[in-house]
């Protein structure tokens, strides 16, 4: 099961969000309705969003249309920069990439979060 974590930091104009686990449809679904929810009173082209998906799994193929219009929605909200951050998963990495690509999604950046 895919758990997620969204926190706002007006201040900072940075949305954080924090996605653990293998995501089914329906705790994508939930994830972006709570999304939504989160990024109705700002406006996203004054914010950046952050995304930690060092404990996220691969996304299973079913799963991948969801995850994509993730990106594209991303997109439209129009983040000044979206940063994600992987452990050292190349596969992940890929099909974040991609997907990103795929969207249009030209301000992605993927940072490899370095363990001490």
């Amino acid at each position: 099961m895919g758990k997620f974590i969204l926190k706002t930091d007006v201040e900072q104009k940075v949305i954080e969000i924090e996605l653990e686990g293998t995501f089914s449809e329906e705790d994508g679904l939930r994830s972006i309705q709570a999304y939504q929810q989160t990024i109705n009173p700002i406006n996203p082209a004054d914010f950046e969003l952050k995304i930690d998906c060092i404990k996220l799994n691969v996304t299973a193929p079913d799963v991948v249309p969801l995850l994509e219009s993730c990106f594209v929605m991303f997109k439209s909200d129009g983040f000044v920069k979206v940063k994600l951050t992987l452990e050292n998963n190349p596969i992940l990495k890929m099909q974040l990439a991609r997907l990103g690509r795929k969207a249009g999604l030209e301000n992605l950046e993927i940072l490899s979060a370095v363990k001490v």
